[in-house]
């Protein structure tokens, strides 16, 4: 058996989705002799896997994709529903992630209070740094608040402030999230109980999450539970970078729009 077919193999006894033999051929041709050992071959794929779009052409098993999908129309059949359940395993990624603990002001001013390189720590207000991020200068905005550009640049610095300084899961916390499969359906998702590895700041966007066959979905909405919920991690990088640079942004329309309602 060649090492796609092995990898193949292994990987379908395992949460991740199942990528097509032509992927693997792609990612691991290699004239080695000997070829790497298969356990290292497998954890290249498992990141490369991770960190890429679950809808890209190509890149899953066919059969998996048919299996392992979403119900369709899902928000849309289901919204009259009651209650159902998935009838099958099936592995998402993270679009968007919300604290709904929280208000959206109160997080403008959190996220606008690091990128003026203030933090909390009880009632004291401490100096953070504000470093630029690697390249950045200040034609693209570090250090210059009149521009959008320059605000962009502070959200997302601020945002990874916020994850350097390891954002708490408090049990109290509830997180809706906006997720898609394999097919491209997007379906909104909740915490029905806390997950803990789900927090804004911790997950990333484009990180893959296995939902088991049996998770309930209320009128049209997926509840997370982790009995029935199975982080597997991952990133896909520039989805995740323009949702860190965009965030405060999005967040200070959000109230707006709130204050005009």
């Amino acid at each position: 058996m060649d090492i796609p077919h092995q990898l193949q193999s292994s990987l379908s006894t395992t949460n991740l989705p199942l990528p097509s033999l032509t992927w693997l051929q792609t990612q691991f041709t290699s004239t080695r002799h000997p070829p790497p050992p298969l356990a290292s071959l497998l954890a290249t794929a498992r990141t490369r896997l991770l960190a890429s779009d679950l809808t890209t052409l190509g890149l899953l098993d066919l059969r998996y994709v048919a299996s392992h999908s979403l119900p369709p129309q899902l928000p849309q059949s289901h919204a009259t529903k009651r209650e159902t359940e998935l009838p099958t395993d099936v592995v998402v990624q993270v679009l968007d992630i919300e604290d709904l603990t929280r208000s959206r002001w109160e997080q403008v001013e959190e996220l606008e209070a690091i990128a003026r390189g203030e933090g909390t720590r009880g009632r004291e207000v401490v100096r953070l740094p504000t470093l630029p991020t690697p390249g950045s200068t200040a034609e693209d905005g570090y250090g210059d608040g009149d521009g959008t550009q320059g605000q962009n640049q502070q959200g997302g610095q601020a945002q990874q402030q916020q994850q350097q300084q390891g954002v708490a899961s408090s049990k109290n916390i509830t997180h809706k999230l906006l997720v898609q499969d394999c097919k491209g359906q997007t379906v909104q998702a909740l915490e029905l109980k806390r997950v803990d590895r789900l927090a804004v700041g911790k997950t990333f966007i484009g990180e893959k999450i296995l939902l088991r066959a049996g998770t309930v979905v209320a009128r049209g909405v997926v509840l997370l539970d982790p009995a029935l919920c199975v982080v597997l991690g991952g990133k896909v990088e520039a989805w995740h970078r323009a949702w860190v640079d965009g965030r405060l942004a999005r967040l200070r329309e959000a109230v707006g729009a709130e204050r005009r309602g």
